[in-house]
This record gives C-alpha cells, sequence and structure tokens, in this order.
C-alpha cells in the first residue's frame, strides 16, 4: 500500500565551498534502506527505499555514517554505506570514499519543514520474525559502553539478521537469533537491520544501539 506522511523534519545548513554545497550528486541504493528523518535510529522512519533506486545526495554529516537524500520523493536520511556513486566508470561506497568523492559536509539544525512523498511500505510477511515490543520503563536499562567495545565489534563484523520492528533500547531480540559474546564483558552483540546492538543475554533486550 502507498504510504503518505507529512512528517516536521530536521533542515540542514550546508557546509563547505559554494560549488560544493549547491552541486547534485547522484547516488544509487545498495539495498533496501530505511529513510528517517533525521541523522540518527532514533528519528521516525520516513519509508523505505528499494534496492537500484536512485537518489539526489545533498551530503553527509562530518564525522557521521548519516547522509542526506532525495529518493523516491521522500527526502531524509540514511546510511553512507547503503549509497553507491559512479566514479571512473564503477560504482564505488560513498562510506569509504567520502573525500575522494567531494561529498558535501551538512550540519543538522531544526529549522524547516521539508517535504516527503509516499512509497511502497515493506509489509512483514506471515513468517517474519519481529523485534518483542519494548519492555515497561522501569525494568530497562540503557548503558553507555566503552570505545573499545565498538572497536571490538568493528573488528569482528557479524552478518546482519533482518527483523521486523523498531531497532530501540528496550525491543527483544528474539531467541531463534544468535547473540555474539564480548570477551570479558556482560553484553552480547548482534547486527539487526544494518545496525550494531548490544544486548543483554539474560533478558536479550536491546541496552544499547550504535548509530
Amino acid at each position: 500500500m502507498s504510504l503518505k506522511r507529512n512528517l516536521l523534519l530536521a533542515g540542514l545548513a550546508l557546509v563547505g565551498s559554494a560549488g560544493l554545497a549547491q552541486a547534485e550528486m547522484s547516488a544509487t541504493t545498495a539495498s533496501d534502506i530505511e529513510v528517517r528523518s533525521g541523522p540518527g535510529a532514533e528519528f521516525p522512519t520516513v519509508g523505505v527505499a528499494t534496492r537500484g533506486s536512485q537518489a539526489t545526495l545533498d551530503g553527509c554529516v562530518e564525522g557521521s555514517r548519516w547522509c542526506r537524500v532525495d529518493v523516491n520523493g521522500m527526502r531524509g536520511w540514511v546510511y553512507a554505506e547503503y549509497l553507491s556513486v559512479e566514479q571512473n566508470g564503477a560504482q564505488v561506497v560513498v562510506q569509504d570514499n567520502l573525500d575522494d568523492l567531494g561529498i558535501p559536509t551538512i550540519t543538522y539544525e531544526q529549522t524547516d519543514t521539508i517535504r516527503t512523498g509516499s512509497i511502497q511500505a515493506a509489509q512483514p510477511g506471515p513468517n517474519d520474525q519481529l523485534l518483542g515490543p519494548v519492555g515497561n520503563g522501569g525494568d530497562i536499562v540503557a548503558i553507555t559502553p566503552p570505545d573499545e567495545i565498538r572497536d571490538y565489534i568493528d573488528d569482528n563484523p557479524v552478518d546482519t539478521v533482518q527483523l521486523n520492528g523498531n531497532v530501540v533500547v528496550g525491543a527483544t531480540v528474539p531467541q531463534s537469533i544468535e547473540v555474539h559474546r564480548i570477551p570479558d564483558y556482560q553484553y552480547s552483540y548482534v547486527e539487526v537491520n544494518h545496525q550494531p546492538v548490544l544486548v543483554d543475554p539474560g533478558t536479550r533486550r536491546i541496552v544499547y544501539v550504535y548509530q
């Protein structure tokens, strides 16, 4: 079905040279990706851009994996590693080539109302696995992991698992999904919908979502 929303989204201030800021850069989505209303997994999903969709890339937040695009009638934010652009006749991943490609740097400011469009929304099938609901507030403990935990996850990547539901603190990872132990640390990790998360192995609740 078509999903039409009018969301109050964050505006942008383009930083850098005027030529780069005004240039339109074409990109292609490398997989089905969620388009969000802001540069972070905590922002609402505007919709889903299917694999191979053509997008206009405005720029990316410095030091972040988030970039703003216009795609399939939507304007929103997506991960740079799931965008590719053509360079010298070959498709290259935006995340790995930000400097070489001259991607404009943008910052995030809550100023403007930005349009969204209509897309074909992804619907869960009858046999799809779902993230469990978020638990009641008092028994969810969000953590702040040390930097070396992210380093370990980056050095020991795992296959992503695709689950329906919001990847947020307090959601429950199904028992059928393997979570991976981190040496000398009380929490385990798994990658859900291309987002690394830390999981309490006892309750299987998500305690931290990496952006």
